[in-house]
């Protein structure tokens, strides 16, 4: 299971404009800002995008101005293998450590949408040790229970981070897990794909499986 939720893409109008320091063509620029406030690619300006984008990551430095940020609520196991992606990303994730005992264990607390029957019934077993041992900490402040808790806690659990990425990392994530086993990196793809013109500065690969 994953979740991706809150989405706000922004500096865009920079990035263009310092796209074009380089040959000094600022008066070529012709994006504007649309009645809703979102801010639109002119044509000049969306065709030396998409040229600089293409042209590999050396000439596409804007893309790196270009900043994302979402919420994403996926199980610990996928975080670990988004933790590959330490350049030029940024995350604030919900504590365990701080607010595992906060609120019941329930099992929507966990990534189950793929378990088999005979799975889902040790997962509801440890969610119910899980929850005694967190009453019993809340009632008793021992942290042989916390311990409990912590260590015994699956790679299943579901944390919500924040994260603030940009588009040439974007550009790094989908081309390398489209195609992956694990089911949550292809909604964040889904995600990736649904941006502010993706399908011109990010998904810029030619790839016959897609």
């Amino acid at each position: 299971m994953l979740k991706v939720e809150k989405i706000c893409v922004m500096n865009m109008e920079n990035a263009i404009r310092g796209a074009r320091n380089p040959m000094n063509s600022w008066a070529k620029m012709d994006s504007y800002y649309d009645e809703n406030g979102n801010f639109v690619l002119g044509e000049n300006d969306l065709s030396l995008a998409r040229r600089l984008a293409v042209a590999g990551s050396d000439h596409r430095k804007y893309l790196r101005q270009i900043f994302v940020s979402m919420d994403i609520t996926a199980p610990l196991y996928w975080w670990k293998e988004f933790d590959t992606y330490k350049v030029g990303t940024v995350a604030n994730s919900t504590s365990t450590m701080h607010k595992i005992q906060a609120k019941a264990f329930e099992r929507d607390d966990f990534s189950h949408d793929r378990m088999s029957e005979e799975a889902l019934s040790v997962l509801d077993s440890v969610i119910a040790f899980l929850e005694s041992e967190r009453e019993k900490f809340n009632a008793t402040k021992e942290k042989e229970h916390w311990h409990n808790m912590i260590q015994l806690l699956p790679s299943s659990y579901n944390q919500k981070r924040t994260v603030t990425l940009n588009y040439e990392i974007l550009i790094n994530i989908y081309y390398a897990r489209r195609h992956h086993k694990l089911g949550e990196w292809h909604v964040l793809c889904d995600a990736i794909r649904a941006l502010p013109y993706a399908e011109e500065l990010i998904l810029i690969r030619e790839d016959k499986r897609d």
